[in-house]
This record gives structure tokens, sequence and C-alpha cells, in this order.
């Protein structure tokens, strides 16, 4: 159900990731391609999107299911929370390599995905492949920390109100709203996580360091360089929040079903 809703929102939001890219990178959006080859790198997310998201999901519900409390704990976001967390830590060992020839090709839409992945081989061995590992992470868990535990509380607000569990469609909803305000606060760890990516090999950016990557932001450009790219970033998180977890519960559902008619 995980890799479902990952493939298929990875690649219908493709264009939208592309411009958000190109906008936070160094060059400038016109020079990294503008709204050329919006496509490029798109293999690389393909082969990566539904293995990412399934190790996330796997996680997520194991994490849950380990720390099961009762519904109407006080402890319940917390317990979202760390599943969400855990299910960063292992979805980020896929989904980082799949990022970095993402997002080289996004801003070089000459080169073709392959051709990258060698490069990136071939110039800086594996860790070059899970150069801003770090960063993505620390992205990606302030995200998760916010997103998860807002929309299974959203959810959980709509049940209560309608007095039974929610649709595929509403839980889209709460996906899309959770998915939007998580966007717009972590933006700033995102444009550090691509300038990390992006950065040429041995530059002091390419190591790695997140807050020296924020201030070299903060300086040349101020706060509007942190927040970068933080519309559309909002827009394909909004609308991949309601792709994402609406189809993550959508086919769950009908996995369900189809395991009770087999059995």
């Amino acid at each position: 159900a995980g890799g479902v809703a990952g493939a298929s929102v990875d690649l219908i939001l493709f264009p939208l990731d592309t411009i958000k890219t190109r906008l936070q990178s160094p060059q400038g959006f016109y020079k990294a391609g503008g709204f050329r080859g919006i496509y490029a790198g798109v293999p690389s997310a393909a082969i990566g999107s539904f293995p990412n998201a399934a190790a996330f999901f796997l996680t997520y519900e194991y994490v849950k299911w380990c720390l099961y409390t009762d519904s109407s704990s006080y402890l319940m976001p917390v317990k979202h929370m760390l599943a969400a967390s855990a299910g960063e830590v292992i979805a980020c060992l896929i989904r980082v390599p799949s990022e970095v020839v993402k997002q080289r090709a996004q801003v070089s839409a000459s080169s073709r995905t392959f051709q990258i992945f060698s490069d990136i081989l071939y110039e800086e061995g594996i860790q070059g492949l899970y150069r801003g590992y770090k960063s993505t992470v620390l992205r990606e868990i302030p995200f998760s920390l916010v997103q998860f535990p807002l929309w299974e509380f959203l959810k959980a607000l709509w049940s209560w109100r309608q007095e039974h569990g929610v649709d595929s469609w509403q839980s889209a909803v709460c996906g899309a709203f959770a998915g939007g305000f998580a966007a717009a606060v972590t933006t700033p760890l995102d444009v550090a996580k691509t300038r990390i990516m992006l950065a040429k090999a041995g530059s002091s950016v390419a190591g790695g360091n997140v807050l020296s990557a924020l201030r070299g932001v903060w300086r040349s450009q101020g706060l509007a360089g942190l927040f970068a790219g933080v519309f559309p970033r909002m827009a394909s998180i909004s609308l991949g929040g309601f792709i994402f977890l609406g189809a993550y519960d959508q086919t769950r559902c009908l996995l369900s079903q189809v395991g009770r008619e087999g059995s």
C-alpha cells in the first residue's frame, strides 16, 4: 500500500518538484533550466519511490503496533511521532541516493539519469550517493513530527464528528492539510538539503553541515533564500499528501478486503 502511494505521488507531482529544486539551486532558477525539461530525473524517482514509501509505512505501522496505547491516551501523538521518525530513518536509506541523482538531473537536464548515477559512483563512490543523508533525515523527521500526528489527529476528529471512521477521500483531505502545514514550516531545512546535494564535490557545503548551509543561504539571500520554493513545495506536498495518504488508506482497505475474502 505504501509503495503504490509513493509511486503515484512522485510521478504525478514530478514537475512541481523540479521547479522547487531549480528555485532552490545556487545557480538560480533560469540557469538551472527554468521551465525546460521538467521531467529530467524522472527515472530515478520512478525506481526509488516504491521501495522508499513501502519501507516507510512498513516501519511506521510496525512501530505503532509495538507502541500500542489506548486510543484515548494523551500519549497517542508521541507514538505517532516516534513511529514516523523511525520510518523516515529507514526510508532515507533508499530515498537519499534516488534524491541525489534526481536533483542533479533536474538542474542539468542535458545529462541522462544513468550517466549522472555512474559519474557520482566514479567520482565520489558510495558516499557520494549518500551525500545529504544527514540533512535529509534532519528535514524529514521534523516534517513527519508535524505531518503524521496532525494527520492522525484530524482523522480522529473527523471520525468523532461524524460518528464513524473516515473514508479514503476524507483521509486524503486531512493528509493535504497536514502536509501543506508541515511543508511550510520545514522549508529552510529543505533548502539546506538541496544546497548540500547540489554543491561541488570537495566544497565546504558538500560536507553536509546543515547549520553551515543555512548560514550561507541567510548571508547571501536572507529570509527569502531560506524560504525559496516554499509555494511550489507547499502546493506539491499538499497535493502529495492528498494523493499519498489517500492512496495509502484506499490501497490498504482494498488489500484488507482481499485478505478477508481469501481467508
